[in-house]
């Protein structure tokens, strides 16, 4: 039996707690890969990125986390797409408005993802941090 989508987002989920190196990442993205990331604190204008962008973009952000946790608060399913909501947190290696190094950063995601030929075609994220 083959992973479904939401059994393969959960081990995405884990690659990136477990701070997997791009090249790892990587595999889990479809060639054409587009990732949309509405405006939030970090991001006032929000982006888009291509698969060399979500790749970068995670390097920079493994320079300013020690570790990141998701947990996922509810999840749905319909075929090649998933929705979730999930509870992000992480441990700065680095000051962040008023958090301190070593203090903790926390969000509510949604993120919804749609599959092609097995991997995230597309990633939709709505990042609402707590404030720092």
């Amino acid at each position: 039996m083959s992973e479904s989508p939401l059994e393969f987002t959960r081990r995405y989920f884990q690659a990136i707690e477990a701070g997997a190196p791009p090249e790892e990442l990587a595999g889990f993205f479809h060639p054409e890969v587009r990732q949309r990331e509405y405006p939030n604190r970090l991001t006032p204008r929000g982006a888009t990125r291509d698969l060399q962008a979500l790749l970068d973009a995670s390097a920079r952000g493994s320079k300013v986390v020690v570790s990141q946790r998701y947990d996922v608060r509810s999840a749905l399913c319909d075929g090649e797409r998933v929705a979730l909501e999930v509870d992000w947190s992480a441990t700065l290696a680095v000051p962040v408005g008023s958090l301190p190094a070593g203090g903790t950063m926390r969000a509510s995601l949604g993120v919804f993802l749609t599959f092609r030929d097995g991997r995230i075609a597309t990633q939709h994220n709505y990042d609402c941090f707590e404030p720092f």
